[in-house]
């Protein structure tokens, strides 16, 4: 029989995050969290937005994208269940690859970088060479090649991914030949066939004066 020692312990408190979920990304209150997920209130300007649209939503995936700047997480996040407690949405969460002190690349980069593993090609130095990338953002990608390759910073190359059906020109911003003659690069979409990335949260920080 279970007890409350089986379960990890939810620590109670109202702080507030970003999901991104149907293409849209959604304001949150965090009820109570623990190591291993966390239970939000889903806030809604929307109608629309209602137990019937995120069930919907959930039959496409039920992994979406989260964002606790209070707490410095960010990463990806499986719905484990959704209530209706009177008007409100709760929404169990259960963490599956978050990343801990994200400010700092957040504050650096304005925006939420998603690791998304998948395949692509690029035009570098005349010739198409296939990548794997490693995050994947609003505005740009990091890239990594099984070679060594020398290319300098604002080089224009043209690129597909196909994950999320991009295709255009992107600048290369750096580049760092690393261990095991393997390349890493940080592109910057510059002409885009398809502007409307889809599949990828902005979580933009709020600048302050």
């Amino acid at each position: 029989m279970g007890t409350e020692l089986d379960r990890p312990y939810r620590k109670n408190l109202m702080s507030h995050g970003i999901i991104y979920m149907g293409e849209e990304e959604h304001d949150i209150t965090i009820k109570n969290l623990s190591i291993n997920g966390a239970l939000v209130e889903l806030h809604s300007n929307s109608e629309d937005i209602d137990i019937k649209y995120i069930f919907n939503t959930l039959l496409v995936s039920t992994i979406l994208d989260l964002y606790l700047p209070e707490m410095r997480l960010a990463g990806e996040a499986e719905v484990t269940r959704v209530d209706m407690d009177g008007d409100h949405i709760l929404i169990a969460l259960e963490f599956k690859n978050m990343t801990y002190d994200v400010d700092k690349e957040m504050n650096k980069r304005k925006v939420y970088r998603k690791i998304m593993p998948g395949l692509g090609k690029i035009l570098l130095n005349d010739e198409y060479r296939d990548f794997t990338a490693v995050n994947v953002s609003v505005e740009g990608l990091m890239i990594s090649l099984a070679e060594t390759i020398r290319v300098k910073a604002g080089t224009i190359c043209p690129f597909e991914f196909k994950q999320l059906d991009l295709e255009g020109e992107a600048k290369v911003i750096w580049s760092d030949n690393i261990p095991d003659n393997r390349t890493l690069m940080g592109l910057q979409y510059v002409h885009m066939e398809n502007k409307a990335i889809k599949g990828i949260p902005r979580f933009a920080r709020q600048q302050t004066a």
